[in-house]
């Protein structure tokens, strides 16, 4: 087993004791949970938490299956998890309560954390200045738990893009401003944030993955896959094989061969568990594409959305934001 070790495990659905026996299966497959946390350890679990949208009808955010069984295992390993995100639109507390994970961690006793509190640090050959979360400087282990997804800007996501989630907040909008004229730069952002907070671990839930136009409006499709590893690029590349992507097909992956980061290179990733598909997934629905960068009245517009959004799921007839600018939420 080496770092460039890609664990596959068939699930094909959110069944709590399949789930489970699958998650764990991606520990010992990678070489066991001791592999990657203490007893006592902080470790900041890290789903994909981008909008409060019900997992029983979108494939917006990592299943709240996968986070339990997760947990769960640290738990029983002596561990102290603790899960967080920072959603650039809503909070953390607000996507756990949709995704009905509330009440369950509370009975666990794991508590939920919005990421902010944000530390400036250095990222890069730019030197770039980021504002990270200091909740996930400072956790003493990280396992990332992105949603496998089409994405209208990046062709899709796997593991490297979840890690921005620890850019607290809105602050995420301003480097879409900085970086989003060239889509390297931007990708080599993702992944320099990436290499700074080190997860030590990613699982992708790609049981019901996100086809069509991610990451918030695409569509359910089940793949019934989770893909565990250490080097994200690896597991980006094995993501990609599965729905009939080459590396270079990936913005993320093409920019990280670039910066010499990773293995992008199938003949020289080990896959464990489960057999990789002879035949990869050929009719997966991608995004149809839209820059990077945002725009001032793309940001307003995604901005009242929001409001519209809270609103309506808060049972108000009109968005606050109609009395100030009844075109703002069209």
């Amino acid at each position: 087993m080496t770092d460039h070790t890609v664990a596959l495990a068939r699930c094909h659905d959110y069944d709590p004791g399949r789930v489970a026996r699958a998650i764990a299966r991606q520990f010992d497959l990678l070489g066991g949970i001791e592999r990657f946390v203490k007893p006592g350890d902080s470790v900041l679990v890290k789903p994909n938490l981008i909008a409060p949208r019900s997992h029983r009808r979108y494939p917006t955010q990592t299943h709240p299956e996968v986070v339990l069984a997760v947990v769960r295992l640290l738990k029983d390993y002596g561990a102290r998890p603790f899960v967080g995100d920072s959603p650039a639109w809503t909070n953390a507390a607000t996507c756990i309560g949709v995704l009905e994970l509330a009440e369950p961690l509370a009975r666990l006793g794991v508590p939920v954390r919005q990421l902010d509190n944000p530390r400036k640090r250095r990222l890069g050959p730019a030197k770039s200045h980021v504002w990270i979360s200091s909740a996930a400087l400072d956790a003493d282990v990280i396992v990332n738990l992105p949603k496998f997804k089409a994405h209208q800007q990046l062709v899709t996501t796997f593991a490297v893009k979840n890690m921005f989630g620890c850019v607290s907040g809105k602050r995420k909008a301003l480097w879409h401003f900085r970086r989003g004229d060239d889509m390297a730069e931007f990708c080599e952002l993702l992944i320099e944030i990436y290499r700074a907070l080190r997860p030590a671990l990613t699982i992708v839930d790609g049981i019901i993955a996100m086809e069509g136009q991610g990451p918030i409006r695409g569509t359910n499709r089940p793949l019934g896959w989770l893909i565990g590893g250490v080097d994200p690029i690896s597991i980006e590349t094995i993501c990609g094989r599965l729905i009939n992507l080459s590396p270079e097909q990936i913005p993320i992956v093409r920019t990280a061969r670039q910066m010499g980061y990773g293995c992008a290179e199938i003949t020289r990733i080990d896959v464990a568990g489960d057999a990789l598909p002879t035949e990869p997934c050929t009719d997966f629905q991608f995004a149809e594409q839209v820059p990077i960068k945002f725009t001032f009245g793309r940001v307003c517009r995604s901005i009242g959305r929001q409001i519209a959004f809270l609103a309506r799921s808060r049972g108000l007839r009109r968005s606050p934001l109609n009395s100030v600018c009844p075109r703002a939420t069209e």
